[in-house]
């Protein structure tokens, strides 16, 4: 599934490391200062291969799915078009939590949105401290609460009845 509505020659897939759009605009620059490196030890040094500066976890992880070789200008410029595409076309979804969730929990629900929703979703993460538990999603054109405060604020009149009925039984 492409983004620009083109079947790519070769499918890039994207890591569950890479989960938001801050990751994803930290690769590009990533990309472009080896790209810089490269270009600069070859003026040079003309003939001998400088060693690579060191690379990222999730470009390396990015890198190593696609089996791409950061040494060649070809890989180098696919996955700079790859991320520049997924930067400006890829659904983004913003999920509130009340407290920083897990890494692992991250990346569940990362995996989860890649394999129902888009194999290049994107999920930027906030923190809303009111919500008390849950979580509140919202996408370009719809929000969704799942919180606990929405919860009791849609239950409040049985939650006040149920309140009422236990101090008059209290008396």
């Amino acid at each position: 599934m492409a983004l620009d509505g083109q079947a790519p020659s070769k499918q890039l897939e994207l890591p569950t490391l890479v989960f938001g759009p801050i990751e994803v605009r930290r690769l590009q620059r990533e990309l472009d200062s080896l790209e810089e490196y490269i270009q600069q030890s070859e003026i040079r040094s003309k003939g001998r291969q400088a060693p690579l500066p060191k690379t990222s976890r999730l470009l390396d992880a990015l890198a190593g799915n696609n089996n791409l070789n950061l040494l060649t200008a070809e890989s180098r410029s696919l996955l700079k078009q790859f991320l520049a595409n997924v930067d400006s076309k890829a659904p983004i979804i913003h999920i509130s939590f009340a407290a920083d969730p897990s890494s692992a929990f991250t990346a569940k629900i990362v995996a989860w949105l890649r394999t129902n929703i888009h194999p290049y979703a994107l999920l930027h993460l906030g923190l809303q401290p009111s919500i008390a538990a849950g979580c509140i999603v919202r996408t370009q054109n719809r929000a969704f609460d799942f919180s606990l405060r929405n919860r009791f604020h849609e239950q409040r009149a049985l939650l006040l009845e149920a309140i009422g009925g236990s101090a008059g039984k209290a008396s």
